[in-house]
């Protein structure tokens, strides 16, 4: 375990290698702001604004993700464009291993946003187990993304347009709030459906255990799959 630590803080570092993907660091900043600043202003000013607080959370809660979504999916594209990637397919790692190395901090880094951010805006109370739980199962969209994109991508070319399709297959549940009750399940095809629906009935003082177990086994069914082509795309 130890070595398996060592090995995350050198992969961790080693995202940061390329500087043009510096920028995406703001991002966080920027939903920080927009909680913290931006929508106390706009609730005070615009009365329209307040009865939708709970869906705009929700999204930002899921934004709060991508910045590693995209770091990790560009990092790990630039390994196997540069045939980087074959080298680290002879080191004695297993797959697990492997993957537990390249998303740990990730991982970590966005439970932490994800927390904090639900501890720092003023509009909802959430209890902190629920908080713990629900920032947990939302960082999982992190690894499932990057192995996502990296399973079928071939370059960051390719993985720049990916990112967009995805960023969109993540988002199009978000519909679900805006149709009539009987068609919402329609979305449940999307994991983040299953988020969204959580999120949502957590900020509005429900504990949804239904929605939180199928956005656990979706994402971690995803993760074992996609791991598993993962490792014949990116070793190949």
């Amino acid at each position: 375990m130890q070595k398996l630590i060592k090995l995350a803080v050198t992969d961790f570092k080693l995202i940061f290698r390329d500087p043009s993907l510096k920028s995406f660091l703001a991002l966080p900043l920027i939903l920080f702001a927009i909680v913290i600043f931006g929508l106390p202003y706009l609730v005070s000013e615009f009365e329209v604004v307040k009865p939708y607080l709970n869906l705009i959370m929700v999204v930002i809660l899921v934004e709060n993700t991508q910045m590693f979504c995209f770091i990790n999916s560009m990092v790990l594209l630039d390994e196997k464009e540069t045939e980087v990637a074959k080298v680290y397919g002879i080191v004695p790692l297993s797959l697990t291993e492997f993957v537990i190395s390249r998303f740990l901090f990730p991982y970590v880094f966005t439970f932490l946003l994800n927390f904090i951010m639900l501890e720092v805006q003023e509009f909802y109370t959430v209890a902190i187990w629920q908080n713990v739980v629900l920032s947990a199962i939302t960082a999982l969209i992190v690894p499932v993304y990057a192995l996502g994109i990296n399973s079928f991508v071939k370059n960051r070319m390719q993985g720049m347009v990916y990112a967009k399709a995805f960023n969109i297959i993540v988002l199009i549940p978000f519909a679900a709030f805006f149709v009539p009750e009987q068609f919402k399940w329609a979305f449940g095809v999307f994991p983040t459906h299953w988020l969204f629906q959580a999120t949502d009935q957590i900020l509005l003082g429900n504990f949804p255990f239904v929605n939180l177990s199928f956005a656990l086994l979706y994402f971690l069914g995803l993760l074992i799959l996609l791991s598993k082509t993962f490792k014949k795309s990116h070793f190949g």
